[in-house]
């Protein structure tokens, strides 16, 4: 397993401006919930899962088996 930033250094550096402006979470999600800051809960779940290879939601990290 192994967890990689984006390639696309434009949605990399928007992502990542976004997420200094909502204080670290998702910016791709309205709610300011525990679950949705960086890296959100739903990621740490793909991650743990064996057979789950692709982004976070936002896009910004990769997770490739």
């Amino acid at each position: 397993m192994n967890i990689t930033l984006n390639p696309d250094e434009e949605l990399v550096k928007a992502v990542k401006e976004g997420l200094l402006q909502t204080g670290g979470y998702c910016p791709c999600r309205r709610e300011r919930l525990p679950e949705y800051k960086c890296i959100c809960q739903e990621f740490k779940e793909q991650i743990a899962d064996p057979d789950f290879e692709g982004y976070c939601h936002c896009m910004l990290y990769y997770k490739s088996r």
